[in-house]
């Protein structure tokens, strides 16, 4: 009987570790994420951005015209769900591609903003990092696609 509950335990914490090092840093699990950062944008979410963004933070907007950190986001978002929301209508991405290596993700694609005022396409290219087991956002670098003419 002893052998028996031995192995069960020692079967149970062979389990629970296996568990508890699954790491965040898979294509399903960073897509998924990279998702809630456009749906907390559009609905702006400032804790889920509080809980999602690295401390050191950089959003390099358009042709370096706007540089945001995390604190600089969060309180935007902060502004804007005290305010009613944004005025984006969707934001609908496509092309989505995942490259890990490491405890690293470059997530790059495209993001249709529609809004009533001047809606745009961007490229984007994010890089999440996985810390302590949480997949943190640390880098965000937007490029609108010129209208064609």
């Amino acid at each position: 009987m002893k052998s028996l509950s031995l192995f069960i335990l020692l079967f149970g914490l062979s389990f629970f570790t296996a568990f508890a090092q699954q790491s965040c840093m898979t294509e399903a699990n960073i897509k998924a994420l990279d998702a809630q950062w456009e749906e907390a944008l559009l609905h702006p979410d400032p804790d889920f951005l509080e809980s999602i963004l690295a401390e050191n933070f950089i959003w390099v907007h358009n042709h370096y015209s706007m540089v945001d950190t995390k604190k600089s986001t969060v309180e935007s978002r902060k502004k804007q769900k005290a305010n009613g929301g944004s005025n984006i209508k969707s934001r609908t991405q496509s092309d989505v591609k995942v490259a890990i290596t490491g405890n690293t993700a470059i997530v790059t694609g495209f993001t249709e903003v529609d809004r009533p005022v001047d809606p745009a396409k961007y490229h984007f290219m994010r890089t999440y990092v996985e810390v302590n087991g949480k997949c943190l956002l640390v880098g965000n670098h937007t490029m609108a696609i010129p209208k064609e003419e």
